[in-house]
């Protein structure tokens, strides 16, 4: 459990910071920056929040708190070492619940003759504004994964990638599954 009884530390004026099993790193280390990224995509949603129906909070709630379970995977480097604790990690049946929610959310969608513009309803928007952020958390965490050094399990790295799937579709549903979609015009400015 964490407790939290004072917020701030002052261990990161020097632009340091630790992972979850003690080791110092730079703040802009890609493992933090992965992690950061995570934590933003949480944020983003939780404005999501604020327009979702009952059944759409519920799923955002349950993301919100999937994110906090990724962002601890990822602070954690498999190190091969006993910590002395079991660290937290993103395990299949989170991606396989992402996956059953798309494939429900996608039966009440006419299939897409056209990319769509990012917007529509409040909560249409912000889930894009949380997928153009989740598909930065998944590059920056195949960029970590990619790392010589480092390590990332493929579930974070399944999850992320499937979030970034879960929150096109239920942009879609928030415009009136997919009535009120904004389809992009090529060249329609020229």
């Amino acid at each position: 459990m964490v407790k939290l009884d004072k917020i701030y530390t002052k261990a990161g004026d020097t632009g340091k910071t630790r992972l979850s099993t003690g080791e110092p790193v730079d703040k802009w280390h890609p493992r933090v920056r992965a992690y950061g990224t995570v934590d933003e995509v949480n944020a983003a949603l939780g404005v999501a929040a604020l327009y979702a129906s009952a059944d759409m909070l519920d799923a955002i709630r349950r993301i919100q708190n999937d994110l906090f379970d990724l962002g601890a995977d990822l602070a954690t480097p498999d190190t091969g070492k006993d910590l002395g604790w079991d660290p937290l990690r993103i395990v299949a049946s989170q991606t396989e619940r992402l996956e059953a929610e798309i494939d429900a959310m996608i039966e009440k969608l006419e299939p897409l003759d056209s990319f769509i513009l990012p917007g529509g309803t409040h909560l249409a928007a912000q889930c894009h504004v949380a997928r153009t952020l989740c598909r930065r958390a998944e590059r920056e965490t195949a960029e970590l994964a990619a790392s010589n050094g480092e390590t990332v399990s493929a579930e974070a790295l399944a999850y992320i990638n499937r979030l970034s799937d879960w929150l096109f579709v239920a942009g879609r549903v928030a415009n009136e599954n997919g009535r009120d979609d904004v389809k992009w015009v090529p060249g329609a400015n020229r």
